[in-house]
């Protein structure tokens, strides 16, 4: 891992936290800013940088081990594992495109056009951030 970890969280999002912390380590995972064999910060540790529970914490870490991204040892610590790309799941690529298809509607409700919703999604498919 280069650098720090730096994990963004809004506390005043309807968002739940622990969901926050996975998204924002996923897409860290994803982008290759965390590797095989990389150790995330304590969970404990991670809590308090943040202000949250510890089990926020844990509940985030959990959760990017069921979908195959960590390997959680008891006084080890969170390890990123190698992870084989999956076989799509129709299931959740659907529900996830249903999920796009209200941010688009909100979006274009709240002023923005088809060309840079389109320009938006472009740049994150292709890592980039707003």
């Amino acid at each position: 891992m280069a650098g720090p970890l730096r994990v963004a969280l809004n506390l005043d999002s309807p968002i739940p936290a622990y969901r926050q912390i996975a998204d924002d380590l996923r897409r860290h995972l994803v982008d290759e800013r965390l590797t095989a064999g990389d150790l995330l910060p304590p969970i404990r540790q991670l809590a308090l940088d943040l202000g949250v529970h510890f089990n926020t914490v844990a509940l985030a870490y959990r959760l990017l081990a069921d979908e195959g991204w960590l390997e959680l040892k008891r006084r080890r610590g969170a390890t990123v594992i190698a992870r084989n790309t999956p076989a799509v799941d129709r299931r959740q690529v659907d529900h996830l495109l249903r999920q796009l298809t209200h941010i688009a509607a909100q979006l274009r409700s709240a002023g923005m056009s088809s060309r840079q919703i389109s320009s938006a999604l472009r740049r994150l498919a292709e890592g980039g951030s707003l």
